[in-house]
């Protein structure tokens, strides 16, 4: 009986050993979770139970525990890196079947998807409306689009400037090739259905009539009408507030770029112009077109929506980063290459966004680290091994009695 007794105890120590072993192996490696062994007494018992004079069986390891408490975050340089901190984990598709790691490591393939280090594709909430909201009912795989981004025609322009009240009329007809045929000219650029770029020059001259202006638009030197005439009126009133046209706006009849692009119909907000005593100038002055980019960069912010940036200067929601919760993550059954799958005993998975429940936030750029404690993980070592050298001594011990009783005559 005492040798099986010892026996146990080597086996206990033995697997106390591997666990804290494995521990310390991976004490670098991202997103990983220790684990501690458990052990349980062992009695033989009848129906009439254990009586207080028997002795013990041994000790058997009744759990290998994981221990899902948070690493440190390292930061990186790397945006596709992604670091939990808090509850949950990153779910990634593995050949069709779901897997769930803490280690953000991410990567691009050769088609544009996201994946781990395995090849395991990243999962995000496909985005709707614009990507202003996401459909947390439907997971997909994160990809980065290497074609082009799509071009957009200018279709408004909104223009800030103030017209001097001071200046005269042009003594001469207007001319944009004569300088001295209007008072002010301001220029920026639009863009076609193509994304091909054009220059838009607007032109202002002063009237014989205090407080009106006629505004005239160029595109590329091609002069542009509004309702079929050459200029569009301003008015403003004795404060320098515009009151013409009504409601600021100025809508400009079609122009047709050369190169087979559509034609760019403009309307150009008028609303912050004034005329003050000051010098002519513009405060703001922008437009809604831009030509087609391409994918310059990628930035994810805290909860988990994913940013494309294009080299237009547009920016486009890909999808937001799936997170899984369980009821008992110690349930979870390892997989290897820090990865975990879902077994009865973790319960059935939960999804949800970063930030929502009790889900944990997401740094990008970051990576978190093992929570092995190495001096912790070499006092158990210690102990361990304490542990496998007496329980050896019990059987050097035992051995040594079982000699004696065969040694007597």
């Amino acid at each position: 009986m005492s040798f099986r007794i010892a026996l146990s105890g080597l086996d206990a120590a033995s697997t106390d050993l591997s666990v804290t072993g494995n521990n310390i192996a991976n004490a670098s490696t991202t997103g990983f979770k220790k684990s501690s062994a458990e052990f349980a007494d062992v009695y033989a018992t009848s129906f009439a139970g254990v009586s207080s004079t028997t002795a013990g069986s041994g000790v058997r390891v009744v759990a290998i525990n994981q221990q899902f408490t948070q690493g440190n975050i390292n930061f990186t340089d790397n945006n596709l890196d992604l670091a939990l901190n808090g509850e949950g984990f990153f779910v990634l598709n593995d050949n069709g079947d779901q897997s769930y790691t803490r280690s953000g490591s991410f990567k691009v393939d050769r088609d544009g998807n996201v994946v781990d280090h395995a090849g395991n594709r990243l999962q995000v909430f496909s985005p709707v409306n614009n990507g202003t909201s996401f459909n947390t009912g439907v997971l997909q795989d994160l990809t980065l689009s290497t074609a082009d981004g799509a071009p957009h025609v200018t279709t408004s322009i909104t223009a800030g400037l103030n017209l001097d009240s001071s200046q005269a009329q042009p003594a001469l007809a207007f001319d944009s090739s004569v300088a001295e045929t209007y008072n002010y000219s301001t220029s920026l650029t639009v863009y076609d259905s193509l994304g091909a770029p054009h220059t838009s020059t607007m032109f202002f001259a002063k009237t014989a009539v205090d407080n009106i202006w006629d505004t005239f638009m160029e595109i590329d030197g091609t002069p542009v009408t509004v309702g079929g005439a050459a200029s569009a009126t301003m008015q403003f009133d004795q404060s320098g507030a515009l009151i013409l046209p009504a409601g600021g706006n100025v809508v400009y009849d079609a122009f047709a770029p050369p190169g087979g692009a559509g034609p760019i119909s403009m309307t150009i907000d008028y609303t912050n112009a004034t005329q003050f005593g000051s010098k002519s100038g513009v405060n703001d002055l922008s437009q809604d077109g831009y030509a087609s980019g391409r994918l310059s960069g990628v930035d994810i912010d805290s909860s988990g929506v994913v940013f494309a940036r294009f080299t237009n200067g547009q920016s486009r929601a890909l999808g937001q980063v799936a997170l899984a919760d369980f009821a008992n993550p110690g349930g979870l059954s390892q997989l290897g290459n820090t990865a975990w799958s879902e077994t009865f005993e973790s319960g059935d998975v939960i999804l949800g966004a970063a930030g929502t429940s009790n889900l944990g936030s997401i740094q990008a750029g970051a990576l978190e680290a093992s929570n092995v404690d190495i001096a912790e993980q070499l006092v158990g070592l210690i102990t361990a091994q304490r542990n496998f050298q007496a329980n050896s001594q019990v059987i050097s011990t035992a051995d040594t009695i079982t000699q004696t009783i065969i040694n007597i005559r």
